[in-house]
């Protein structure tokens, strides 16, 4: 393995770490020395069961450059999944000290033509995939602490410029991604106490889940990795509650929301005034990007 060693000794678990973002994510991780428990159900694009276990290839791989990895085949998104995901790293390793939470695939649809199913089976994946492997890593991360055993414990969530603009024909994806960042919010502020710190990357890297929709992408990957190893390391201490966007070699720290111009008349508005009040606001407050494919 080629690296600095900024993760050596660290256990890093990666979710949807089969393909993709998570592949090189979990490569990423071995190179600075990690050991790396990689986590994929081996689901096609739509959620559909596919064939092979690409979580078993990037281990061999892993393991091929002199590094050290374990595959998880559980499904994530269910209690016992996240739990038997935590319960590998232990029994591989012994600890646990960094969780990138990756998981995710597509069912795009407009709103008018977006299935129950859809809605559900995407959520289910993005969001729910996202709480359950965090609140078991979590629950053991409390217990060290509690037994005087203090961990520098790391959480690098997944969400995207979807969740935060809005992305047209992506509902089901952009709630589930919004939803990610305010997880992750909540996350941090509950857990630091514990030696944990909980960050959020919004990447923009072609995959084989972006392809079709940002045809436009021309980042890969591999530009995004370097800066999870960095949130997922010691190095990063001091760093939580934060949402980065990455795409090729531009790193932006995003602003989410924040109080604008305001109006208090001390009182209740009529209708009326309370029209006349937002739209005086509007003009002095900024405009919002355009949503994705509006």
């Amino acid at each position: 393995m080629t690296g600095t060693g900024m993760c050596e000794g660290r256990v890093v678990i990666v979710t949807g770490g089969g393909r993709g973002l998570g592949r090189a994510h979990a490569l990423a991780f071995a190179a600075e020395g990690a050991k790396v428990v990689v986590n994929d159900l081996g689901v096609g694009l739509d959620g559909a069961a596919s064939a092979g276990s690409p979580a078993a290839r990037v281990v061999e791989e892993i393991r091929a450059t002199g590094g050290d990895a374990v595959a998880h085949g559980g499904d994530i998104a269910t209690g016992e999944g996240a739990a038997s995901l935590i319960a590998t790293a232990l029994d591989a390793y012994g600890r646990l000290d960094t969780l990138v939470n990756n998981a995710g695939f597509l069912r795009d649809r407009m709103l008018v033509n977006l299935d129950e199913d859809d809605w559900d089976a995407v959520v289910r994946v993005h969001l729910k995939g996202h709480f359950l492997p965090l609140r078991h890593a979590l629950a053991h991360w409390r217990t060290e602490a509690k037994a005087g055993r203090p961990p520098v414990a790391r959480v690098v969530n997944t969400t995207s410029g979807a969740g935060l603009l809005g992305s047209v024909g992506q509902g089901n994806y952009a709630a589930a991604k919004a939803g990610i960042v305010g997880l992750t919010l909540v996350a941090a502020a509950e857990t630091s106490r514990y030696g944990v710190q909980v960050n959020a990357v919004a990447p923009a890297a072609r995959t084989r889940m972006t392809e079709r929709a940002f045809a436009d992408l021309a980042g890969v990957p591999e530009d995004v990795s370097p800066l999870v190893v960095w949130l997922g390391s010691a190095a990063s201490a001091g760093v939580t509650g934060r949402v980065f966007e990455a795409e090729g070699g531009r790193i932006t720290v995003m602003e989410g929301w924040r109080l604008g111009p305001t109006a208090d008349r001390g009182a209740r508005w009529t209708p009326a005034e309370a029209g006349e009040a937002a739209a005086k606001l509007l003009t002095a407050a900024e405009r919002p990007r355009a949503v994705y494919g509006a």
